[in-house]
């Protein structure tokens, strides 16, 4: 009788250490490259549809603009409308930060109002076209992001409506108050971007006016309109150059796992370096640091002398690299590898 014998179940751990080396370097390359990239592609379908409009812009305009491959645009994003549609999500999640922040202070509903607002004003006055293509898109019947659109409407409508339990006991209210208010607020400082001219900052005691008048009559109004114009505050949304930006070369498992073992054991040598990358050529582990080392990413602590071993720390440019790629890496679930790569 013919019997089969079951081979023992791997783990899917068991299973990730066996991966070729190339399959990791890709994967650890991917990892830390593509956020770089993704945020380039961003900034570059914004430049492109600020000259003509968002469904207007092809792929095409945003590989060539960005520099990238029209592969590697579509393993960041499914599709033009998707990659517009995470632009419309983060500059609405970036701008909520802002007013929330603003809005949080202690005062009168006017005062966090008005701080709230030129907050936001700030934001849109430093990036003009994000904030023209953001408010569009909320101004849009058939928006890129309906669901965040659609939280972020509710959430003005709720800040603007506080106004409610501060109004005279006797004035009759429009239940309708906060939606025409937030609506003409924003069609109001979408208009101003897309003409592209005067300073946001000339809107902001209109606006307050604007918006406290039906709440807390003429005469608050009035008030709010007479303040000294403030002075706007420009809030740069663009996130801190990544370390990572602008480095001279691919970041493969190998790599990444020599900056993350001088880390932990500075002062390693080169053979105790290839123990704990597992590389068993010595030429291969020398050239690598020889590398790195022309990228003043490590430097040699010991002076050349015969017979006497490398001592490797990183630089703080390597430590800062380091970090950031071990984070990444951590992220991505990207785990060291126990497997020999042959």
């Amino acid at each position: 009788m013919m019997t089969f014998t079951m081979a023992p179940r791997t783990s899917r751990a068991e299973r990730r250490e066996e991966l070729p080396r190339s399959v990791r370097d890709a994967r650890v390359h991917a990892a830390v490259m593509s956020p770089l990239q993704r945020n380039r592609v961003l900034q570059a379908a914004l430049y492109e549809a600020s000259g003509c409009g968002w469904r207007e812009t092809s792929v095409k305009a945003i590989v060539d603009r960005a520099r990238i491959t029209r592969k590697t645009f579509y393993d960041l994003f499914d599709s033009r409308d998707d990659c517009f549609a995470a632009i419309f999500e983060e500059s609405l999640a970036r701008m909520g930060r802002i007013a929330e922040e603003a809005y949080s202070v202690e005062g009168t509903w006017p005062q966090r109002l008005r701080a709230a607002l030129v907050a936001l004003l700030g934001f849109l006055e430093a990036h003009r076209a994000l904030g023209s293509f953001t408010l569009g898109e909320i101004a849009a019947e058939r928006s890129l992001s309906p669901e965040c659109r659609a939280r972020a409407l509710e959430r003005l409508r709720d800040v603007v409506d506080e106004g409610r339990d501060h109004r005279r006991a006797n004035d009759e209210l429009s239940p309708l108050a906060a939606e025409a208010v937030v609506g003409g607020v924003l069609a109001i400082v979408h208009a101003r971007l897309r003409r592209g001219s005067g300073q946001l900052s000339e809107l902001a005691n209109p606006l307050m006016w604007t918006i406290v008048l039906p709440y807390l009559g003429a005469a608050a109004a009035a008030r709010e309109l007479r303040r000294t114009p403030p002075r706007l505050v420009a809030v740069r949304a663009k996130p801190a150059r990544s370390p990572l930006e602008g480095l001279d070369m691919r970041i493969t498992y190998r790599t990444a796992r020599v900056l993350q073992v001088l880390a932990e054991q500075p002062g390693a040598s080169n053979v105790e370096l290839a123990g704990r990358v597992e590389i068993i050529d010595q030429g291969q582990i020398s050239k690598l640091l020889a590398r790195l080392r022309r990228l003043e990413l490590i430097e040699n602590t010991e002076a050349r002398a015969a017979g006497v071993p490398n001592c490797w720390r990183l630089t703080p440019r390597g430590e800062e690299i380091g970090t950031a790629i071990t984070r990444k890496l951590a992220v991505a679930g990207v785990r060291e590898g126990r497997r020999r790569d042959g």
